[in-house]
């Protein structure tokens, strides 16, 4: 239940992103992923590399994963950024 609490608070995060010029590698999508992904790791790795089960989730569980769905939008948009540097090609 606690791995269902981290992605949708990555998920709500992630719809953020409207608000950031698109330069994420993948665009849209890629942020998606990044989030969810960063989400989901950070509360795994938090959590003591286990997925605390429905009587151990509260609503602290979901904000465990704040940070890890920022820092996987960010990984996700300084990759965007690194491209755009090397190709010279801008999203449009």
């Amino acid at each position: 239940m606690a791995a269902f609490a981290w992605i949708m608070m990555g998920l709500a995060i992630w719809h953020f992103t409207i608000w950031v010029p698109d330069r994420f590698w993948g665009g849209i999508v890629g942020a998606f992923i990044g989030a969810l992904v960063g989400s989901f790791l950070f509360g795994f790795l938090v959590n003591g590399v286990s997925i605390p089960g429905e009587s151990q989730t509260h609503l602290l569980t979901a904000l465990e994963a704040i940070p890890g769905a920022l820092i996987g939008i960010g990984a996700v948009y300084a990759e965007g950024m690194r491209r755009e540097r090397i190709t010279g090609v801008v999203a449009p």
